[in-house]
């Protein structure tokens, strides 16, 4: 096993877990309650992971699926609801600024006084964590969980990166894998503290509910691989049907289409208009962003117009021709070269037929 792929995967497990452990920490701080620490054994899950992931793959992905990603997601998100949902208890001062600021200057003067006085490096070094830690625990809750919801975003892309990648999956496409998650996770991001910061919807139980579970719901894109690789198919009669050799041909267009309709877009669009239409909750950020979705998806449902007309019009262009059609998840340039080097051989052929053993007429013609 090579050193560095198995060092990108434990330490990317490792942030994992311990990003998660601070999200556990954060529950059970505001919830008052040790018993949430039971949060932290959903880290086993990961932990069992990396040991079938290096027995097997050696440390290497799997293709079109990361585990690694999926159960990261599932050690995080029940945090990040019991904080959104218990939103309204969290304590924030009136200026927490002013008072971090304070603290925090008044805090480390005394770490040097004492560390100068007694026991030196060792000593101060102990106190100004004790700083740290102390100054950690005065910041603001409701500063606390969107700091939680971004670096969250955040690991989800870098994480993905540093993963070691399967041979399934090429650098190039890897490269575009994490250009469409930094844009997923801005929407994400927007979408969840642009709709969660309305005081109306904060009185309401049932739509933080409704909002989290949409939110949590986009989140599954993350662990998929679908977008920048292709379906593979083979050539056979099952495979001709026209639903087949479309989805094998546009396999990763017709992905990216489904995610933006059913699980990204569309869904918040839906959220934002019941904002509006039915909770009559109106503000310009709200509106902007309902258009954007509005725009998005039409967008959307064009390019698969233009990918079905444009495939319907390959098919009965070849069906005229009398071709039998390849395998669509070929590029058409390859497919066109293979035709062309089939007719050169048929005229060669045609040209000069081979010579006939015997002249007498036999049973078999």
């Amino acid at each position: 096993m090579e050193l560095m792929v198995l060092l990108n995967a434990l330490v990317t497990r490792l942030l994992f877990v311990l990003h998660s452990l601070i999200g556990v920490w954060r529950v059970t701080a505001v919830k008052k309650e040790p018993k949430y620490w039971l949060l932290a054994l959903l880290n086993l899950l990961l932990c069992l992971e990396t040991g079938l992931t290096l027995k097997f793959k050696q440390g290497r992905g799997y293709k079109w699926f990361s585990p690694a990603i999926f159960l990261y997601l599932i050690c995080t998100v029940p945090s990040l609801w019991l904080l959104e949902i218990h939103h309204g208890t969290q304590y924030c001062g009136n200026e927490p600024g002013a008072v971090q600021v304070n603290v925090s200057n008044q805090d480390f003067n005394q770490s040097r006084d004492s560390s100068h006085g007694s026991e030196g490096t060792d000593h101060h070094i102990i106190q100004t964590a004790k700083v740290f830690v102390n100054q950690l625990s005065t910041i603001c809750e409701t500063v606390w969980t969107l700091a939680l919801h971004q670096t969250f975003l955040l690991l989800l892309v870098v994480g993905r990166w540093l993963l070691p990648i399967g041979v399934e999956i090429t650098r190039d496409q890897l490269s575009q894998l994490l250009l469409m998650f930094v844009g997923t996770a801005a929407d994400i991001l927007e979408f969840a503290s642009e709709t969660l910061d309305i005081e109306d919807v904060r009185k309401n139980y049932a739509l933080i509910n409704a909002i989290l579970a949409v939110w949590t719901w986009s989140m599954l894109q993350f662990p998929l691989d679908l977008a920048v690789q292709h379906v593979g198919c083979k050539p056979s009669a099952s495979a001709r049907r026209i639903p087949s050799l479309l989805l094998c041909r546009y396999s990763a267009e017709l992905w990216n289409i489904g995610v933006s309709l059913f699980i990204q877009d569309g869904p918040f669009f839906i959220v934002r208009s019941i904002l509006m239409g039915h909770f009559r909750i109106f503000n310009q950020m709200l509106v902007f962003f309902t258009a954007k979705n509005i725009l998005v998806v039409t967008l959307q449902l064009y390019r698969l117009a233009v990918i079905t007309l444009d495939f319907r019009a390959t098919v009965l262009q070849k069906s005229r021709k009398g071709e039998v059609c390849c395998c669509p998840c070929e590029p058409y340039e390859a497919r066109t070269h293979a035709t062309g080097h089939q007719e050169n051989e048929l005229k060669e052929f045609v040209a000069f037929p081979p010579k006939e053993e015997s002249q007498a007429p036999s049973e078999d013609h």
